[in-house]
């Protein structure tokens, strides 16, 4: 699945929906890399997909995931919390 433009606190609610539709039909990859804006709901947004993909006993895994979205990560500590595509587990501090 491929994120684009801004992901806000603005429309992170539609996004949401979207996701969890794709999670239902089995996506294991979010690609963020034409995020075009972020703000800390982006974060919000990944933390979720990533409960409701283990929720339902599935793995999902984000593939370039912006420069400023890990900084925001690793200010609020869950930088090691987010799989990231190509890495095999969580991301390392």
């Amino acid at each position: 699945m491929m994120v684009s433009g801004p992901v806000t606190l603005a429309n992170v609610a539609g996004l949401l929906e979207e996701g969890t539709r794709h999670l239902e039909e089995g996506v294991q990859t979010v690609d963020l890399g034409e995020v075009s804006e972020l703000d800390s709901a982006l974060l919000a947004l990944l933390l979720a997909w990533l409960r409701d993909a283990k929720s339902r006993g599935r793995q999902i895994t984000f593939a370039n995931l912006p420069e400023s979205a890990q900084t925001i990560a690793r200010l609020y500590g869950v930088h090691g919390l987010l799989p990231l595509h190509g890495t095999g587990t969580a991301s390392h501090p």
